[in-house]
């Protein structure tokens, strides 16, 4: 069993998601004591956003001249997608920036959403390719966001289930933690919500089964 832990938040100390994303993999090795786990902190090892000699490493473009340097990024997108593909279970940390997700994250997500690798395009539509895996998402808001009026400005949840749906992964839950700007208390408050979620959260996924259909 693998297991893919990454942050996204641009905090060090104080972040809410850095640390509901390390108590969900602690939660995981006390579940699954023979899990190894890769760690990648988006933030500290930045990946440089997509452009066209870059994408050309895997999609077929017109016009996208390859560098010495973009030979270098084409490599980093397989050492992406062959770590997210090898891993079982991705654990993520992420915080909701201007109602989405945090640009770190999307360019993790701009390697990985290979055509061929994580998905096919068929005469019936885009298929997943991405096999059986869990995604389990430290979600952490300023506000409320999960219902109430500023629910429909949620890109950052709804955006990560249709994103990993495309890629096949239908197994994403989220453990959440809101009004984390609304001070200490309801901040304290939030985050022991989300904590006391955790075991009924990773208790639900059926891993063994999981792991066999990888």
């Amino acid at each position: 069993m693998k297991i893919l832990h990454i942050d996204s938040s641009i905090l060090e100390q104080g972040s809410a998601s850095r640390l509901l994303s390390e108590a969900i993999v602690n939660e995981l090795r006390a579940v699954i004591p023979s899990a190894a786990v890769e760690y990648r902190d988006l933030v500290a090892d930045a990946i440089p956003h997509l452009d066209g000699a870059i994408a050309s490493g895997f999609r077929q473009l017109s016009g996208a001249s390859v560098s010495v340097p973009a030979g270098i990024e084409h490599a980093r997108s397989e050492a992406l997608v062959s770590e997210f593909l090898l891993s079982d279970i991705i654990v993520l940390g992420v915080p909701m920036y201007n109602f989405s997700v945090p640009s770190q994250l999307k360019t993790w997500i701009d390697r990985v959403a290979q055509p061929g690798r994580t998905f096919k395009y068929t005469e019936n539509g885009p298929v997943g390719l991405s096999g059986n895996k869990a995604v389990i998402v430290a979600s952490t808001r300023g506000g409320l966001y999960s219902s109430g009026p500023w629910q429909s400005l949620d890109f950052q949840e709804a955006y990560l289930t249709a994103m990993f749906g495309f890629l096949g992964i239908k197994n994403v839950k989220f453990v959440r933690a809101e009004l984390l700007s609304k001070g200490p208390e309801l901040r304290n408050q939030g985050i022991q919500n989300a904590l006391a979620e955790l075991p009924g959260i990773v208790g639900s996924f059926d891993f063994q089964q999981a792991e066999g259909a990888l």
